[in-house]
């Protein structure tokens, strides 16, 4: 009897144990997690083709309103573009005709050589939106998505600079405590 009552104590024991970590491996696989020190293997690919989205407004500026939140895809998520723990990209989807993020001059100040994607983790220094930098590398978020990342932490979150695939002159920024993204061009 003693016996059988140390192996359903181990039973239950080693169940107290698997169960948190099991679901937290499904709610990863899932998608469900954002943030928290994931980072993406690599960016987001190109967007399925489809129809030129209208401007919201004529020409922007710097100074220029930003746009609103578009809303959370799943409860608990950002209502900011994000990507969920399985690697995929939300929000990335207006497709390479957006012309919120049409330049007449990409790439103006050079392209990014310090090291894109996930072995290449960089830690902000300093600024905010319209001027930000790391290791010397100066930054500027598009206007378009100047309130997408009013919960940054100018001079200490980590980022991730990905490649972006439809829009030419522009990179993504990813928040690697945030699990968000913004669209971000190269100041030199």
């Amino acid at each position: 009897m003693k016996a059988l009552r140390i192996g359903l104590g181990s039973i239950f024991t080693v169940a107290l144990i698997a169960f948190p970590a099991w679901s937290q491996k499904k709610e990863e696989r899932g998608g469900a997690k954002v943030g928290g020190g994931y980072i993406p293997p690599r960016g987001p690919g190109p967007a399925k083709a489809q129809a030129a989205p209208r401007a919201e407004e004529p020409a922007r500026t710097q100074a220029a309103a930003p746009r609103s939140r578009p809303a959370a895809d799943m409860p608990g998520h950002p209502e900011a573009p994000h990507v969920h723990a399985n690697g995929q990209w939300v929000g990335h989807d207006s497709g390479k005709n957006d012309p919120n993020y049409h330049l007449d001059k990409p790439f103006e100040h050079g392209r990014f050589a310090g090291g894109i994607g996930k072995g290449h983790v960089w830690r902000l220094a300093g600024g905010g939106p319209s001027r930000f930098w790391f290791n010397n590398f100066y930054w500027s978020v598009a206007p378009y998505d100047l309130n997408l990342c009013d919960d940054w932490l100018w001079d200490s979150d980590q980022i991730v600079i990905y490649d972006d695939p439809d829009h030419i002159g522009w990179y993504l920024a990813y928040n690697v405590r945030l699990g968000t993204y913004v669209h971000v061009m190269y100041m030199g």
